[in-house]
């Protein structure tokens, strides 16, 4: 379903008017090459935030729930209940906890960070082969410089889909090979395999999200098993004034759910309770948050985070994201037992992931209103196509 959402400028904010400078600076995008940039005593103005969004450098750090899956995974009844709890518990409170005992190598963890020095070492111009272009989700981002004029990103990142259904087996390892040439086989050997270790956890947590929801722990398992997803690597460079800037801005992901994992550098930050907080590094667990797109599956129950990264001016940081996203001909509609015409009516039309997809990418900079946006203009579309 194509979006037109130009002509709604209140819904898009990635259409309202600019300042002159900042129309120039378009005509002229800003190259935001890591390189130059981390070494130079002052930052372009378009990557300062306005003095209420720069960061706190001193974060308290959040005591977020940690659920062991040792459990769950061997499969103990009574252990998959507690761990289901402690997931329902944290999605309630702020949709943040962390997993550990998830069964995911810790080798291949390991190989998927050394790997994303093999790419973002590169010289620009190579890794601009890669370069995503406009209006898409995948591929090479320097700060999004293509995409905004103000308020940009310290970081580089690359991103690629993964697709679970067995037609797609190879679909990473050729987007590398296609993309970079034979020289990045490797990579795509490594996030293949990184990707189908995420997949399968995802579809495990879902287990746990049915079950604490009272549906049933394959209700959501099933809705994703051929999940479309996106693999994100995320790189932030050292910055001189990282008072000024963020790395990433404060969003919810409009995704459905998020596995994180962090380097020993440490950055990620979570709105709870009025306040930014802290997310420590762990080798061990990964993070994990929920999206919009769960939100809107759960009929709101479970709420989508707050969350941005900070950067720092000596030592580089990376991650490694994936999204879980449902197969592309999904339509997100909430199970009938979290729906009740009373006490919990529907939050959130019926929709599917692409379209979502395309509202944040071409109308819409993701941010924490975006899935009540996005509810607002379908359904004035519905109501103007009656």
């Amino acid at each position: 379903m194509a979006i037109d959402c130009i002509k709604n400028t209140t819904l898009c904010p990635m259409h309202r008017s600019m300042p002159k400078q900042e129309r120039q600076d378009d005509q002229s995008p800003l190259v935001f090459d890591a390189s130059l940039l981390s070494h130079q005593p002052n930052i372009p103005h378009q990557f300062i935030w306005p003095d209420h969004e720069q960061p706190c450098m001193t974060a308290r750090e959040l005591p977020a729930p940690i659920v062991d899956l040792r459990g769950f995974l061997s499969g103990d009844w009574e252990e998959a209940l507690e761990a289901s709890r402690l997931v329902g518990e944290a999605c309630l409170k702020h949709g943040f906890f962390l997993v550990v005992n998830h069964g995911v190598d810790a080798r291949l963890i390991t190989d998927a960070h050394k790997y994303m020095d093999a790419f973002f070492e590169l010289p620009l111009s190579e890794k601009q082969r890669a370069q995503r272009k406009v209006g898409e989700h995948c591929g090479y981002a320097s700060s999004f410089t293509g995409r905004f004029s103000s308020k940009l990103p310290w970081k580089e990142t690359l991103s690629f889909r993964y697709s679970a259904e067995p037609s797609s087996s190879r679909l990473v390892e050729e987007y590398f090979t296609n993309t970079m040439g034979d020289n990045l086989q490797q990579l795509g050997i490594v996030y293949q395999k990184y990707c189908e270790a995420m997949s399968k956890l995802s579809l495990g947590i879902m287990e746990l999200l049915g079950m604490s929801l009272g549906v049933g722990r394959d209700c959501f398992r099933e809705f994703f098993q051929e999940n479309d997803s996106v693999m994100r690597l995320n790189y932030y460079p050292p910055c001189r004034k990282p008072d000024l800037t963020l790395g990433t801005g404060p969003h919810c992901d409009p995704t459905s759910l998020t596995i994180l994992h962090q380097d020993q550098v440490g950055g990620l930050q979570v709105f709870v309770d009025g306040e930014w907080c802290s997310i420590a590094p762990d080798f061990d667990a990964f993070v994990v948050n929920i999206g919009d797109t769960f939100m809107a599956l759960s009929n709101g129950r479970y709420k989508s985070c707050l969350h941005r990264a900070v950067v720092n001016s000596e030592t580089p940081r990376k991650s490694l994201a994936f999204f879980l996203c449902p197969k592309k001909d999904r339509v997100v509609r909430p199970p009938a037992q979290l729906v009740d015409a009373k006490e919990q009516p529907r939050e959130y039309p019926d929709f599917r992931w692409p379209t979502l997809l395309e509202f944040t990418q071409k109308h819409y900079r993701a941010d924490m209103n975006t899935l009540k946006a996005f509810s607002n203009w379908i359904l004035s579309s519905n109501s103007i196509s009656r």
